[in-house]
C-alpha cells in the first residue's frame, strides 16, 4: 500500500510542479487543497505529501492557518540560485568530463538529443534542460554535490523558463549547450568549466535585468 501511495504522490508532485513552473498557479492565492484533490482525483494524503515536498524544494511556502502558496519569483532569489550554481556546477562538470566512462558519455549524448528535440517545440523543455545539466555532473560520483545541484536545478527551473521566453535567448542557450557538450565529450576540462560558467552567468545577468522592478509572478 505504501508503494502505491508514494507513486501517486510522485505523480501529484510532477503535476503541481509543472503548474508552478509554467505560472498556472498564482503566487498570491492559497492553494485550495480540497478543490485540487478533487480535480486530480486523489485523496489529501498524497496531495499533502506532494505539497510538503514542493515546499522542501523551495517552490512553495506555507503560512500558519492559511495554507500553501507559490513562492514568488524575485530577482534576488534568481541571483542567489544562479550564483550558487556558478560556484558548484562548472567545476563538477569539468571533473565529470575527465572521469566519465562510456556509459556516462552515452547518457550525456542521449540527454542532449532529447533536449535538441525539446528545443524544436516540445513543451517539456525545462525538464529536459535539467536532465541534460544533471547528466553533465553525475560522472563526478560525488553524491552530495549531485544532490545540491539537483536541488538548485529544481529551484531554477521556472527562472529558466522565464529566461527562454524572451526573444532569441532559447536559441542562444541551445548554441551554448552545443559547444558545451562538444567540450565535455572531448574531455576538455578547462573549456567545459569556462563554457558552463559563461552559460550560467549569462542567464543570471539576463534574469537580473528582466526581473528588476518586475512584479512577482
Amino acid at each position: 500500500m505504501s508503494i502505491v501511495v508514494r507513486t501517486l504522490a510522485e505523480q501529484v508532485f510532477e503535476v503541481i510542479r509543472e503548474r508552478i513552473v509554467t505560472g498556472r498557479l498564482a503566487y498570491d492565492i492559497a492553494i485550495r487543497q480540497d478543490a485540487l484533490a478533487a480535480e486530480l482525483g486523489v485523496s489529501k494524503i498524497p496531495l499533502r505529501e506532494a505539497l510538503a515536498r514542493l515546499e522542501q524544494e523551495g517552490l512553495l511556502i506555507s503560512q500558519p492557518n492559511r495554507g500553501y502558496f507559490v513562492r514568488p519569483m524575485t530577482a534576488d532569489e534568481a541571483d542567489e540560485i544562479f550564483v550558487l550554481r556558478l560556484d558548484i556546477e562548472p567545476r563538477a562538470a569539468g571533473l565529470a568530463a575527465a572521469m566519465a566512462d562510456d556509459a556516462d558519455r552515452a547518457a550525456v549524448q542521449r540527454a542532449f538529443d532529447d533536449l535538441d528535440a525539446a528545443h524544436c517545440g516540445r513543451p517539456d523543455l525545462t525538464v529536459r534542460s535539467r536532465t541534460f545539466d544533471m547528466a553533465l555532473i553525475r560522472a563526478v560520483a560525488r553524491p552530495l554535490t549531485t544532490q545540491l545541484v539537483e536541488r538548485l536545478q529544481v529551484m531554477a527551473e521556472r527562472y529558466v523558463l522565464a529566461h527562454h521566453e524572451s526573444a532569441g535567448r532559447r536559441e542562444r542557450a541551445h548554441r551554448e549547450r552545443r559547444d558545451l557538450i562538444e567540450a565535455w565529450l572531448a574531455r576538455d576540462t578547462a573549456a567545459t568549466e569556462r563554457l558552463l560558467a559563461t552559460h550560467i552567468d549569462g542567464a543570471r545577468a539576463d534574469l537580473n535585468q528582466q526581473l528588476r522592478g518586475a512584479a512577482p509572478r
